[in-house]
């Protein structure tokens, strides 16, 4: 396991579309997913332990968010030769084990991840309703850890934020997790 942090935000700059297999056997794009208020467009594996440790917590952000017109997709770009774990089938268990309200697609080409310089997993990029990126940062202080009682929510915040004013926060703290597993 490698761990590397990803970009800082680069505000502005517009989301890339994709049509990617999900879980779910329905094909998904950039405008299936897109939310009124917003879109979250999240890098995550199954076999990584900054992944596996925030399932839960995951889940159940998307949720309170997508309750506030806030879209969302988790996109899989990692290696599955190389990483079974992370397999498509794997990745239907994955996300049955934590309940995911929101499509789970393969980027087996890597094409989507590269688009986007997804570095980590997890990697959070957060859009505004004109997929112009306004957060591009972590889920919570964690890490690979249990939250402490006074983590914030942090995404939940910026994305709350951002579906009120169509601007993310200036102060972000880059995600940390496993490297992308690239071919």
């Amino acid at each position: 396991m490698s761990v590397a942090p990803p970009s800082i935000c680069d505000f502005g700059w517009k989301a890339v579309d994709f049509e990617l297999p999900g879980i779910d056997g329905q094909r998904h794009t950039l405008e299936s997913v897109r939310g009124a208020n917003g879109t979250v467009v999240m890098f995550i594996c199954n076999h990584c332990p900054y992944v596996k440790s925030i399932g839960t917590r995951l889940a159940e952000d998307i949720r309170a968010l997508q309750a506030k017109g806030i879209g969302a997709v988790a996109i899989m770009s990692n290696d599955t030769d190389g990483y079974p774990e992370d397999s498509f089938d794997n990745m239907k268990i994955y996300a049955g084990k934590y309940g995911f309200s929101f499509p789970y697609v393969i980027d087996k080409t890597q094409e989507i991840g590269r688009a986007y310089d997804a570095k980590c997993t997890p990697d959070f990029f957060g859009f505004n309703a004109d997929l112009e990126l306004q957060y591009r940062g972590r889920l919570d202080d964690s890490g690979s850890r249990p939250p402490k009682p006074d983590s914030r929510r942090e995404l939940v915040e910026a994305m709350e934020q951002i579906a009120r004013t169509g601007k993310g926060p200036t102060d972000q703290i880059a995600s940390i997790g496993c490297s992308i597993k690239w071919r």
